[in-house]
């Protein structure tokens, strides 16, 4: 992601922060994440594009021995490190990956962060990164842009947010831009991000040494406790605009 698509997630840490509560986030993303990247305890995690430290914080409680998130958005990075704080917990934040990081994770997340890449050398290099902090073996949990992701800039709107192609004839173009709308509540924001195919994305994952990679879709979680269930999250669950990409590095 180059220094100009980070920038525009200088000022949204709250506003992030508050999406973890959402629910199709609450019921769908976060336990699908976390059903796929399974036990963590005594394992060390990597966040790549940590954000607001959401997940970092979820890993560490999960029973992670090292968390460490990274970010280029140095605005997200001071607000993760003032919600760990708060939370007492240990860990670190940076906005480089450094020779400390390479070869030393046995996990790593990669949560929205493949549709920020404006470029295929810029997926390359996000790739890379990405596979960089794993050990030999270790795994790559991510999730891109949904490669048959609803068009339709309306389909999400029930979800909080919504999806606008740049080229509404192409939506499924390698590079084409959208407009990600977030509407909820009192809060809202706009950014751009850009649409990569599964071919795209494994080219990019396996030049970067992945190995055997998998898709799948998000799922509502077991005894979410709601009946019925609203008609957003089930659409959202029949055509959901993230997919999950989980490989190994060789």
């Amino acid at each position: 992601m180059s220094k100009e698509a980070a920038y525009q997630f200088d000022q949204l840490g709250a506003l992030y922060e508050d999406m973890a509560t959402w629910p199709f986030r609450r019921h769908i993303e976060t336990p699908s994440v976390f059903a796929a990247i399974g036990d963590l305890r005594g394992l060390d995690a990597f966040e790549y594009g940590c954000g607001s430290g959401y997940y970092s914080r979820l890993m560490k409680h999960a029973g992670a021995r090292q968390v460490v998130g990274y970010d280029l958005a140095e605005g997200m990075l001071d607000y993760a490190r003032r919600c760990a704080r708060r939370e007492d917990l240990d860990i670190g934040f940076c906005g480089v990956i450094d020779e400390g990081c390479e070869r030393n994770f046995d996990v790593v997340l990669a949560v929205y962060v493949f549709p920020y890449a404006t470029t295929i050398p810029e997926l390359k290099q996000m790739a890379a990164e990405m596979m960089a902090p794993l050990r030999p073996g270790g795994r790559l949990v991510a999730l891109p842009l949904h490669p048959r992701y609803a068009p339709a800039p309306d389909y999400y709107s029930g979800c909080g947010f919504s999806l606008s192609p740049d080229d509404v004839a192409e939506p499924y173009r390698d590079g084409g831009r959208l407009r990600l709308d977030l509407h909820h509540g009192s809060q809202n924001a706009s950014v751009h991000a850009w649409y990569w195919s599964q071919e795209a994305i494994e080219a990019a994952l396996h030049e970067a040494g992945a190995d055997m990679i998998e898709w799948s879709n998000p799922r509502l979680a077991p005894g979410h406790g709601m009946e019925p269930v609203p008609q957003a999250l089930q659409a959202y669950v029949a055509q959901p605009h993230a997919a999950i990409i989980q490989c190994r590095k060789r």
